[in-house]
């Protein structure tokens, strides 16, 4: 679910995406602890830690598709300027300002003529198709309003509303936060191993971050690259 707009938007979302994961934001890190042994001083454990926090997307990216067919290039394109521009009074009227609004570009296809099933190397219409992208942190809002668009339909407006995707800005942040709560966690879990066998957790030898799971509220589905859920609003 990645856009060219969402890439340029938030490039510090998307350069680490193998590192996240859906609506389950959950961190490795490995703990490598020398453990003091009575007969070899120089083993080593190796713990994994974990952290996990709960998250609501601050941030909506939302498309409505339109298209138009014709037998000419130019009756498509007036077809489709018109209902593009019956989406814009739409959501003009539900007070969604011109700022949040922006078109991609514009797509022609011309459509062979079929005789019997097979092209005549004739050019039978034109079809165009065209995106309006809405971008806010009215995340709530425009989710609603993303369902409620498709009254159009009854209009006449052949629409699509694409599902938002749901997108969170402060992840870098985060991120260190909860490698931080990892590591401790990783630490604590040494520290208990360590007592429980009658040793005692040395120095680190090393010490790795795994992957970010971005996963939707509740979900148990993970990635070993990591997942970044874009589809719920409510995630972990």
């Amino acid at each position: 679910m990645e856009s060219t707009g969402s890439r340029d938007r938030f490039p510090q979302l998307f350069a680490g995406l193998t590192l996240l994961s859906a609506s389950l934001i959950v961190s490795s890190f490995l703990w490598a602890g020398a453990i003091r042994n009575i007969k070899r001083v120089d083993d080593a454990l190796l713990i994994t830690g974990s952290a996990k926090r709960p998250i609501k997307s601050d941030y909506i990216v939302w498309k409505v598709a339109l298209s138009s067919q014709q037998p000419t290039t130019q009756a498509a394109y007036q077809e489709l300027k018109a209902r593009i521009d019956r989406v814009r009074r739409y959501l003009k009227d539900a007070k969604v300002p011109e700022s949040e609004i922006s078109l991609d570009s514009l797509e022609t296809v011309a459509l062979p003529e079929l005789i019997n099933g097979k092209e005549t190397g004739k050019t039978f219409a034109y079809k165009l198709s065209q995106k309006l992208e809405i971008r806010s942190n009215q995340v709530d809002r425009y989710s609603k309003l993303s369902q409620q668009i498709t009254e159009l339909i009854n209009e006449g407006i052949p629409l699509t509303s694409e599902p938002p995707e749901y997108l969170y800005n402060e992840l870098s942040k985060l991120r260190i936060e909860m490698v931080a709560e990892a590591t401790k966690d990783a630490k604590a879990r040494a520290e208990s191993i360590a007592t429980t066998t009658g040793n005692r957790v040395g120095g680190v030898r090393s010490a790795d971050t795994g992957v970010f799971q971005i996963t939707p509220r509740h979900s148990t589905v993970v990635s070993n690259e990591g997942r970044y859920d874009t589809s719920s609003i409510d995630k972990d």
